[in-house]
């Protein structure tokens, strides 16, 4: 064989060793292809959802009396302790009762004078409508006598009257509790000349169990709940009486014992445009007092059938419109757009958008794209709150 064509021959089998050894070290180098991000999802299902409101209010006395005089005198008596509870009818102070018990008696005395003038003329009757069938007294006389009965009748009831006037001027020298409650501190000391309707009163009773507290709400939102409980995307609920919780300010707790709501005012306050709702409160420890600002957790109906997704499971379009993203059964990712009802907690209500059994992801959106394939990795979504309550953050 030539030498010439033994050396060409060497030269291309030392080319090709050189392009498969470069081919091989091109495909060492390469880097091997992504495996599918991996995100956390949450299964939705519908359910029932209470939705409530925090809406702020003040607590106001059930009920409150001003103790004030009903008749002028001296106090002799201050007959209750500053600061106690006192009952309905409990005498609070006496007033000098010498001078009434004086009109009494003269009461009585012209009561007793006008009965005895009664009685005469009714004596003088009889023996007149004897005389009269006989003709032994004019017509006239007989129709004068019976004329004097009526007006001593008269004289009678108002000599009645009177006597009556005067015992009850007697009774209210005794000033009495017109409630029962806390009584506050007394503006008067004995000695002290009271007169009938001062403007001073002479103390405060407050009645503080059971006790009021008045909530405001925005017209607006009242109307738009009202326009929900028409069109049926809310209902009242099957409780007669809607419960409310109350959440003290002063120390961010929730009270103790549950109030109900009693009704709504039929005007709107022209400068705040809201208006006030009222719930009574069970207050046997004398925690609430007058005065005190509160929140209160209202009912505002319930959604019947309702999605309740985690809020970092929500974005929202330029246009603003939220959706979510939902795995397939191939693990691949689609966008939805979904009508947010309320918040919840840290969720979002969903009326529309979703389906049962449906997985949303939770975690990592910023690994996902649509028609992107993902290795799902259920999470488990927030509670819908800490109070248990599942409060309305559009309500209020």
């Amino acid at each position: 064989m030539p030498k010439v064509f033994l050396t060409r021959l060497c030269a291309v089998a030392l080319a090709t060793i050189a392009l498969v050894a470069c081919d091989e070290g091109n495909q060492a180098s390469a880097p091997a292809p992504r495996p599918p991000a991996q995100v956390g999802f949450t299964v939705v299902s519908p359910e029932p959802v209470d939705l409530t409101a925090r809406l702020p209010g003040r607590v106001v006395a059930f009920r409150m009396a001003e103790v004030r005089p009903q008749v002028d005198g001296i106090v002799t008596k201050r007959l209750f302790e500053e600061g106690s509870t006192v009952e309905a009818g409990q005498p609070l102070y006496q007033i000098d009762a010498a001078v009434y018990e004086a009109d009494v008696k003269m009461a009585e005395a012209d009561m007793e004078r006008a009965q005895a003038t009664l009685n005469s003329t009714r004596t003088k009757l009889r023996r007149y409508e004897s005389l009269v069938k006989t003709n032994a007294v004019s017509r006239q006389a007989y129709d004068d006598v019976v004329a004097e009965e009526q007006e001593n009748k008269a004289s009678v009831a108002a000599a009645q009257a009177a006597l009556d006037a005067a015992k009850i001027n007697l009774g209210y020298t005794e000033v009495l509790a017109p409630i029962g409650g806390q009584i506050g501190r007394s503006s008067i000391t004995e000695g002290a000349l009271v007169t009938a309707g001062q403007a001073a009163a002479l103390a405060t009773i407050t009645q503080l169990d059971p006790i009021n507290v008045d909530f405001t709400q925005s017209s607006a939102s009242l109307l738009r709940l009202r326009q929900m409980f028409r069109t049926g995307e809310r209902v009242l609920g099957s409780k007669e009486e809607l419960p409310v919780t109350l959440i003290l300010d002063a120390i961010d707790l929730a009270y103790d014992h549950p109030g109900t709501m009693q009704f709504s005012e039929v005007t709107v306050d022209e400068t705040t445009g809201s208006v006030r709702l009222r719930a009574v409160f069970p207050n046997p420890e004398r925690e609430l007092l007058p005065g005190m600002f509160v929140h209160g957790i209202v009912n505002q109906g319930v959604v019947e059938s309702g999605f309740l997704v985690p809020q970092a499971a929500v974005s929202f379009n330029a246009a603003g419109d939220p959706f979510v993203y939902v795995i397939a059964d191939d693990n691949s990712v689609s966008q939805a757009q979904v009508h947010i009802v309320d918040a919840s907690g840290e969720n979002w209500l969903i009326d529309k958008g979703l389906s049962a059994g449906q997985r949303v992801v939770f975690d990592g959106l910023q690994r996902v794209r649509p028609g992107a394939t993902v290795t799902p990795v259920e999470v488990q979504k927030p509670a819908a709150s800490d109070d248990g309550a599942r409060q309305s953050s559009a309500a209020g």
